[in-house]
């Protein structure tokens, strides 16, 4: 098995190399980190998030919907994946199905707004 740059090391030291490609707004350079690690630990949201950031920060809205999803359905009390799902469907102009997300997200944060 052939290894590389993005591959290399335990799964913190790909862990920080992604936060490190991420914080420097390489954001593909960090999903291409994440995605073998999110493959390697699928049941943690930490790894999975920042994927679903790294995909909407270098616009691949499809992959970060589909990212998002995953942790939605798994926690529907995850707040900041909600917040993410909404702008993500925001930016694919589908406005009503992101609203419904958002005002979850809202709800979560405890904004219920003020009338």
């Amino acid at each position: 098995m052939e290894t590389t740059y993005y591959d290399h090391g335990t799964a913190a030291e790909r862990w920080e190399r992604a936060r490190q490609f991420f914080d420097a707004k390489d954001h593909a350079g960090a999903a291409r980190v994440l995605a073998g690690l999110v493959e390697e630990v699928p049941e943690q949201t930490g790894p999975r998030l920042l994927l679903a950031r790294a995909y909407y920060h270098s616009a691949q809205l499809h992959r970060a919907e589909a990212e998002l999803r995953v942790i939605v359905e798994r926690d529907p009390v995850e707040y900041y994946a909600r917040l993410m799902l909404g702008r993500t469907l925001q930016r694919q102009a589908r406005h009503e199905e992101a609203e419904r997300h958002l005002r979850i997200a809202s709800a979560l944060a405890g904004d219920f707004g003020r009338g």
